[in-house]
């Protein structure tokens, strides 16, 4: 009997596999099924029992167990292994409502995160185009910007979009102003990412294991990659109360001061 589901096992045995017990049907298991961690585990006894391990059936027959549930219809599914792209987009096709919470300890060493960044609603981020900051780069990791207003002469069609150059600025000129608009936005690097988490449709938290995520997000119309920092107990409150897996950590809350970048 499978520990996960209770289905039947058949014993599969020959030359060149290594002998393994295999359902008698891959219906009678989930095939996106991954053995659970003690990350795993922590991470479902956040939400109530009845939220855990909700069990669906596929037009195909496939049954489907969700990690989580809420009972507001929004999945949770929390991932420790990597997946391929189309496993991602089945399962974001198959919950839709889904939100991906990433275990990326193993990966923490490969992932920067720099400066802060306004709040991209704000009158400040209106006016700046931040150079995409990159590991090899440690000028735009620390933090350089053009301004729309100062290169209108030169450039006066430009958009955040379009402008590539002009006056280039520092970070440190203006970080008071930063830290008074931040909202938790950052600039950061991947190096060798993961790259299905950057093509996905549903939002994507990354669990370093301390009390924030890492939520991949997109900064502003210029298209530069941000991450937000997301207080844990936030989100699980919010996975419980909103409707939308989108609408989580989009209210307005007070982020607690970041680590030193």
């Amino acid at each position: 009997m499978c520990a996960t589901c209770g289905a039947a096992m058949v014993a599969k045995c020959g030359p060149r596999i290594i002998h393994h017990w295999a359902h008698v049907s891959r219906r009678d298991c989930d095939p996106w099924w991954e053995n659970e961690t003690v990350w795993h585990r922590e991470w479902k006894g956040l939400f109530p029992v009845e939220c855990r391990e909700i069990h669906h059936v596929a037009p195909n027959g496939e049954i489907h167990r969700a990690d989580i549930k809420t009972a507001s219809g929004i999945y949770v599914e929390v991932q420790h292994s990597s997946m391929t792209d189309a496993e991602r987009h089945s399962r974001e096709a198959f919950y839709q409502n889904l939100v991906w919470v990433i275990d990326g300890r193993g990966f923490r060493q490969n992932f920067d995160i720099y400066h802060m960044l306004p709040d991209p609603e704000s009158e400040l981020a209106q006016d700046l185009v931040w150079a995409k900051a990159t590991r090899p780069m440690r000028g735009t990791a620390n933090g350089m910007f053009f301004r729309l207003s100062r290169n209108r002469d030169h450039y006066p069609d430009a958009t955040k979009a379009t402008l590539k150059g002009g006056w280039i600025e520092s970070y440190h000129t203006i970080q008071n102003d930063i830290e008074a608009s931040y909202c938790g936005h950052h600039q950061y690097d991947w190096v060798r990412p993961r790259k299905t988490w950057l093509d996905a449709t549903c939002p994507v938290y990354i669990d370093f294991g301390d009390d924030l995520f890492v939520k991949l997000e997109t900064y502003d119309t210029s298209g530069l990659p941000c991450i937000r920092r997301v207080d844990k107990r936030k989100f699980v409150h919010d996975a419980m109360t909103e409707t939308r897996a989108i609408d989580i950590a989009t209210r307005f809350y007070p982020i607690p001061k970041s680590p030193k970048y």
